[in-house]
């Protein structure tokens, strides 16, 4: 809700721009609710008429800290995931690829378990609709380049995955794009959660 003046056209375009950088890059397990609703409204109650680019920044601001805080509210999740594809032929391959790896269900159960396992990233990217070389693909985990060209890359014993934020680096080498795509892991509580209840 803002009390900002702005005209309702302007509004939809800024907040289905903000909305696809924010909330359509959470991916807690590739499900969707008929409860995933997000509305804005602007009375224009201020009188105060702010620069399309100003509401755009704030509203980015705001949304992607509402993202964070879903994904921090995950179900039975341990860990909070980012997902970071650089150098994509496009925008679209970027969160293909990040998207492919966050319903990945081999991978988000090896970061539940701690394991620093490359090759769950490297199957994952496979599966994704997106123009890359498979041959030639970085892959870092907290900073730690795991996988150079595809193959091993410095040692994964460097890979501390104990705390509760991962960070997975991805690098395409196939262009200028990139897209961030945050995630959790898959826990034996997911699972409690999901299945201990009837309907």
């Amino acid at each position: 809700m803002t009390d900002a003046v702005v005209d309702e056209k302007h509004l939809q375009e800024i907040f289905t721009r903000v909305c696809n950088r924010t909330f359509n890059r959470i991916d807690s397990d590739g499900c969707t609710s008929t409860n995933d609703t997000v509305i804005l409204m602007a009375s224009g109650s201020s009188g105060v008429q702010i620069s399309d680019s100003n509401l755009e920044q704030t509203l980015m601001e705001v949304c992607g800290s509402l993202a964070t805080q879903l994904i921090g509210d995950a179900e039975g999740h341990t860990k909070i995931v980012s997902i970071e594809v650089i150098n994509a032929g496009s925008e679209d391959d970027a969160v293909a690829v990040g998207r492919a790896c966050a319903r990945n269900n081999l991978l988000k159960c090896a970061l539940f378990g701690g394991d620093p396992n490359w090759g769950r990233i490297l199957a994952a990217l496979g599966t994704a609709d997106a123009d890359f070389d498979p041959a030639d693909v970085d892959v870092s985990l907290n900073q730690v380049m795991v996988s150079r060209s595809s193959g091993p890359g410095d040692d994964r014993n460097l890979v501390d995955l104990s705390g509760v934020n991962i960070s997975i680096l991805i690098d395409l080498k196939s262009g200028l794009h990139s897209a961030t795509i945050y995630t959790n892991d898959l826990s034996h509580d997911y699972v409690e959660e999901n299945s201990a209840y009837a309907t």
